[in-house]
């Protein structure tokens, strides 16, 4: 029998991007291609790049420019693919350049150099019904739709990956029955904008198992709070980059009816009106104040994740005290921020009136004093309650998790010090007994 090739691959960027590696990675593996983890076992390298900020580019082309040194034969996709340009200018020597996505092209490229014809073995043809995974088997991101409608003057995505394309609701039921019989215990339901799905197929109805299924999101949330394991138990569905549309307001009841986890991500990106106009983001301020209001009143213990960006092209300091007001007044419960970063190709680098770095740093040390001021105080009335508690790791030195308010790799962690008879993916009842401004201790109940 011959060899099969073996392929190292690198993933960078969002859990968007993660998908798509997943994807490919599938793909290869059905195809009989080996999968490797270091650069010295490997025949052949992909790197997945990203491309949202200069920051993220640069990391993209070091990978790239590393990969090359210690293998010499790599592929690239991803959304800094989108250019192809941006890559082989720098790197000409890379064999293949994709664009996000790009999945049959990715696999094309990997068989042009790397030839396979795979011989059948019932043995090596194993590949798990849900897929290669690179997320840790308990929980998975189920990505909705591609590319996005709308025109945010930071953001270049639109341009590499496109305008809205939704799939086809009865396939994304499908593949999170998949996942929820393999073991999943939390699918992350990630998009561009997961608030427009199904607006460019205009809620298209599809069927999964007999039943209609439209594609929209109030829809897709009830079909998805159904599935159920093998042992009867649903798992908690999290929504990931809502914008804050008025029919978000209908699934807020499915969280407190506890269908959906009680939590929304939702990039707010700024509290001043006149920037918000400048990004091209919904600027009514005070409808957004009384929105989330209205959400707390139907959903006590929903958790608001946000992003925002300090130091925006023109933002003034009176400009940036209306940010520091909203966060005040909204008592986010999660939140994130980044300096702006100006990105080629975006709109927001002609609005002229840069921002110096020196004040954006020291906006953006500020922004976060607030807020973790903010989590702190919220964190500590958790002490003395009971929360569910989905594990993540065990170790040497206990166990940690994450509760319903906790997305992973962004939002804090439960700790369970010297526990070790749990184990990942199980979901354990903690009384909550210390906190910080990011994290919180407890012990089995």
């Amino acid at each position: 029998m011959n060899a099969a090739p073996k392929i190292g691959f690198i993933s960078l960027g969002c859990p968007k991007a993660l998908v798509d590696s997943e994807r490919i990675l599938t793909q290869l593996r059905t195809d009989g291609y080996d999968i490797v983890p270091t650069y010295e076992d490997a025949d052949m390298v992909v790197v997945n790049t990203c491309g949202f900020i200069d920051a993220a580019k640069q990391e993209s082309l070091d990978t790239i420019g590393e990969a090359l040194r210690e293998n010499g034969k790599v592929i690239v996709t991803g959304c800094m693919g989108a250019t192809e340009s941006d890559i082989l200018d720098v790197h000409p020597k890379v064999l293949d350049v994709s664009g996000p996505h790009a999945y049959e092209q990715v696999v094309g490229a990997v068989k042009q150099h790397a030839p396979y014809v795979k011989e059948h073995n019932p043995h090596l043809d194993l590949v798990p019904p849900q897929g290669i995974k690179l997320t840790p088997r308990h929980y998975a991101y189920l990505k909705i739709s591609e590319g996005c409608n709308h025109r945010c003057t930071f953001c270049i995505i639109p341009s590499m990956r496109g305008d809205l394309v939704s799939r086809p609701a009865n396939e994304v039921v499908a593949e999170a029955a998949g996942l929820v019989k393999s073991g999943v215990k939390e699918l992350l339901v990630i998009s561009q904008d997961t608030s427009a799905y199904g607006v460019d197929t205009k809620y298209a109805t599809s069927f999964h198992q007999g039943m209609p299924v439209k594609a929209k999101m109030l829809d897709l949330c009830n079909a998805l709070s159904t599935l159920r394991d093998d042992q009867g138990d649903a798992p908690w569905v999290r929504l990931h980059y809502v914008y804050p549309y008025p029919h978000v307001d209908h699934i807020i009841p499915l969280m407190a009816e506890g269908k959906l986890l009680p939590y929304l991500d939702i990039p707010f990106q700024h509290g001043s009106p006149r920037v918000l106009k400048a990004m091209k983001r919904p600027g009514a301020i005070d409808n957004t104040l009384k929105r989330v209001k209205a959400w707390r009143d139907v959903c006590s213990d929903i958790t608001i994740r946000s992003t925002f960006i300090v130091g925006f092209p023109g933002e003034t300091e009176d400009e940036f005290k209306e940010l520091l007001d909203f966060v005040n007044d909204a008592q986010l419960d999660r939140v994130g921020a980044f300096k702006y970063s100006p990105v080629a190709g975006a709109a927001a680098n002609a609005l002229g009136n840069p921002i110096d770095e020196e004040t954006k740093e020291r906006r953006l040390e500020e922004f976060m004093t607030l807020q973790a001021g903010i989590s702190s105080d919220k964190l500590a009335k958790k002490v003395g309650q009971q929360l569910t508690v989905l594990i993540d790791e065990v170790d040497d030195e206990g166990a940690i998790g994450r509760s319903k308010a906790d997305a992973p790799e962004i939002d804090g962690v439960v700790y369970l010090n010297d526990v070790q008879n749990v184990k990942a993916g199980q979901r354990v009842e903690v009384k909550i007994t210390n906190s910080d401004e990011h994290d919180l201790w407890g012990e089995l109940v």
